[in-house]
């Protein structure tokens, strides 16, 4: 493995709040990890409290991107990735499970919270072949993402655009439906466009856990139903089995039968 492509400033990391429950470091919590603070655990277990399956919700969130990634790079070929809304580096990150099947692939990671950009060090490792690089930027911000992207990425060539746990965050929906639309529209034909976010109507103790959580102070997280998040890939070929719970995508090859979670995901190629 080769030296980090990029060094994050060490003079952000001042900027981390832990007065404040925070959705990367709770969900790195869920995960099993340890980058997070008594106040994300305070808040996670809260979570547990009043939906312990919340957990699964998560692993099986990480589970989908890894079999997206795999048959991104795989069967479609993709060697170049834009992961935005990082979260803490865990196991089998965007850029391992690419360049351990294809050592070339060149990754981008974008994310604007403080102790993610403070732990991007373990997002940059990368293999001689490839690259990996690190944004410190908003989802609500496509142009300076792109623009900053494109120093690591060529968007003549294909890329996956991976949105995973992101646009809840964006509280409208238009919104989030435009920001997909101008990510998109700067990559070509042949890209993919990977999206998984909490879904709405599917378990309503979920709903209830959920709602008392964006109440409580914290980053909010809106679910969204699963027509919501089909419509984010309008203009797009969603691949089999199109978008359903992540625990239905692909699952892999004699698995048990998986159960529905909420948690709906797809991937599409941009024609």
């Amino acid at each position: 493995m080769t030296d980090p492509v990029t060094t994050p400033e060490p003079a952000r990391h001042q900027n981390i709040d832990t007065s404040v429950p925070h959705s990367a470091r709770i969900w790195n919590y869920w995960l099993g990890g340890k980058d997070n603070y008594p106040v994300d655990e305070a808040a996670g277990d809260a979570y547990t409290a009043v939906f312990p399956g919340i957990v699964t919700i998560a692993r099986s969130s990480r589970a989908f991107l890894r079999r997206n990634i795999t048959y991104l790079v795989a069967e479609a070929g993709i060697r170049q990735f834009l992961d935005i809304g990082t979260g803490l580096p865990t196991a089998q990150n965007t850029h391992e499970v690419a360049q351990g099947i294809a050592p070339e692939a060149r990754i981008v990671y974008v994310d604007n919270d403080p102790m993610v950009l403070a732990h991007a060090r373990a997002l940059l490792y990368s293999t001689k072949e490839g690259a990996t690089a690190y944004i410190d930027a908003n989802v609500t911000d496509p142009e300076r993402i792109l623009a900053a992207a494109a120093e690591t990425l060529d968007f003549s060539r294909p890329t996956a655009l991976i949105l995973s746990n992101i646009l809840g965050h964006v509280a409208d929906y238009d919104q989030a439906r435009d920001i997909v639309t101008r990510l998109m529209g700067a990559l070509p034909s042949g890209s993919y466009l990977s999206i998984n976010d909490g879904s709405r109507g599917i378990d309503p103790v979920f709903e209830e856990a959920q709602d008392a959580y964006n109440n409580s102070g914290a980053v909010p997280y809106n679910l969204r139903s699963v027509d919501e998040i089909t419509r984010f890939f309008d203009g797009l070929e969603l691949i089999e089995p199109g978008v359903v719970s992540v625990t239905q995508w692909r699952p892999e090859p004699g698995s048990p039968a998986p159960e529905v979670i909420a948690e709906h995901g797809g991937l599409a190629r941009k024609p």
